[in-house]
């Protein structure tokens, strides 16, 4: 029976995930709110922001949508969850509850404690003078972050103790990211890689997808601010089969149970990043939803339908499912506004789209852009994620820079060192 779909959204992660959603033979009506300059090509445009619970539950029941797919943070930390479940409305995605281990990095920090989940020793601050006397007190490297939702923007790295100060004056008295940096969380620096998990639960089971890795520093070299993520690869052929299931035994597992045990049970897309450090794994963080270059990945490699996948995780019937995934590899490309993380133009024309996807294994997937009198026009700091596969990594990350460099507007930005690092470790 086909069944119509809303997503709710309008960056890269739900041009990708309308894209999968247009070819499953039970889709039926798709509409993606707001959507953006791309996702009009696979979806019905709704003007409705992601932040309006009302009116979007009431377009639901006014089109009879059969189910609903949250994409970003903010809107599943909200509650939208909850208001359209309270409203006999199908939906996708965590309670506000349980969106808290994104959107509180204090309280997700806690429940690693309490689960013997491997993460960095931290302490938490709602004071700045006591965060800083921990600081110094601690010495470089260390980390800094925002514990609320910041876009990714919140984390600092700091290699020196002026940098970890700054940080701090940023986030607790500068208010660079407003209630979201009313609580710090300081922790230990740690080596080694970024990898990226992806695990479908229902509350009850899960389904791991493979490991990915997301590049999120702005500069090339894991240099400059942290972003939303400005590419991402997937396999990562330097984890094992072995590794991956240790890394759900010690992590993914216990976490859903110490969640199930407060009675707030994960249901949606539970994403740990992780850092393979000298210590051994480490969880960085938590997301309650797809990454956003990450979905650009798994999209392109996903050979199960998406709509099976995400029903049997409203059904609670996740269990009875497998996920088959094609074979190869992926890599996206963002292809950024010139002086994003920081303030940037918009309005500038794109050409060449069309070019790009003619090169082998190449989609583009939007993320900030717009149409203006017609024409697409850039419209954030993550304009566009240039997709490839390829039977290796090596193939997949040729098809998307040669795809990429097709693409012009004024300011482009990308990294072209993606994938570099697990090229070189193989």
């Amino acid at each position: 029976m086909r069944i119509d779909v809303l997503v709710i959204g309008g960056g890269g992660r739900e041009h990708a995930l309308c894209w999968k959603l247009k070819q499953s033979p039970r889709i039926g009506k798709l509409y993606c709110a707001p959507g953006n300059g791309g996702t009009r090509a696979v979806a019905e445009q709704v003007p409705i922001g992601v932040m309006e619970f009302e009116r979007l539950a009431l377009f639901a029941e006014e089109k009879h949508v059969g189910l609903t797919i949250v994409g970003p943070d903010d809107p599943l930390a909200g509650g939208i969850v909850d208001h359209f479940k309270a409203r006999g409305l199908r939906v996708w995605g965590p309670s506000k509850a349980a969106a808290r281990i994104e959107a509180s990095k204090a309280f997700a920090k806690e429940l690693m404690r309490e689960a013997g989940v491997p993460t960095a020793a931290f302490e938490v601050f709602t004071d700045h003078d006591k965060a800083l006397a921990y600081v110094r007190a601690q010495g470089a490297p260390i980390v800094v972050k925002a514990s609320g939702l910041a876009l990714g923007k919140g984390v600092y790295v700091c290699q020196t103790l002026a940098e970890a100060e700054a940080a701090l004056k940023e986030i607790m008295l500068d208010h660079l990211f407003k209630d979201a940096g009313n609580e710090v969380v300081v922790e230990e620096y740690l080596d080694g890689q970024e990898v990226s998990l992806h695990a479908l639960s229902d509350g009850s089971s899960h389904l791991l997808f493979p490991p990915s890795q997301d590049h999120k520093p702005v500069g090339e070299g894991d240099t400059g601010p942290n972003t939303g993520g400005m590419g991402t690869i997937a396999p990562l052929p330097q984890v094992s089969e072995g590794m991956l299931q240790e890394l759900d035994a010690s992590v993914v597992t216990p976490t859903l149970e110490a969640m199930k045990k407060r009675g707030v049970p994960f249901a949606g897309l539970l994403y740990p990043g992780i850092k393979l450090s000298s210590k051994g794994p480490r969880v960085l963080e938590f997301n309650a939803r797809f990454g956003d270059p990450e979905t650009q990945v798994y999209m392109r490699l996903l050979k199960t339908d998406l709509l099976d996948l995400l029903d049997a995780c409203v059904d609670g019937e996740l269990g009875t499912q497998t996920i088959e995934w094609h074979p190869g590899f992926a890599a996206n490309i963002v292809l950024a506004s010139g002086g994003y993380p920081g303030a940037y133009e918009k309005g500038f024309p794109i050409t060449g789209i069309e070019e790009a996807e003619q090169v082998e294994g190449a989609v583009v997937f939007h993320a900030g852009t717009a149409l203006k009198d017609g024409a697409l026009v850039t419209n954030g700091g993550r304009v566009l994620g240039v997709s490839a596969v390829g039977d290796t990594l090596a193939h997949a990350l040729d098809r998307a820079y040669r795809a990429a460099e097709l693409v012009h507007f004024e300011g482009k930005y990308y990294r072209r060192d993606i994938g570099v690092e697990a090229l070189e470790r193989r």
